[in-house]
């Protein structure tokens, strides 16, 4: 089993940052992902970004690459999304998964958070 915990999501203005972290715990070595996925009120959920726990190789939907970006410290067992030039369409609940497929997979994320909302306003 993997355990995982997001943390700091919240209000923030149009333009704004905010960093959301997930904490890893259990069997930690079953995965080769960490994804973050996000679900608005009304749609789907999608994938938002991914990282290989190993290499660190990073995969990112088009509406978020230049301005998010994800990492991992492997001493604490946690993976970062840093969020920066907010906009109100992404405001959604994110969530964080682990998967030891392939990272846009979503099918293969057998682990999943509780989620954290954020609230981009305009």
């Amino acid at each position: 089993q993997v355990q995982l915990a997001e943390s700091g999501g919240g209000l923030v203005q149009a333009g704004g940052s905010l960093r959301l972290s997930c904490a890893a715990s259990g069997r930690t070595l079953s995965y080769n992902y960490i994804g973050w996925f996000r679900q608005a009120p009304g749609k789907e959920r999608e994938f938002v970004a991914a990282i290989s726990w190993s290499g660190g190789s990073t995969y990112y939907v088009d509406s978020v690459k230049g301005r998010f970006t994800i990492s991992r410290d492997k001493s604490k067992n946690t993976v970062y999304l840093q969020m920066n030039s907010l906009k109100p369409e992404d405001t959604a609940v994110y969530y964080c998964a682990a998967t030891p497929y392939r990272p846009t997979y979503e099918s293969g994320y057998s682990y999943w958070g509780q989620g954290t909302q954020v609230t981009v306003s305009s």
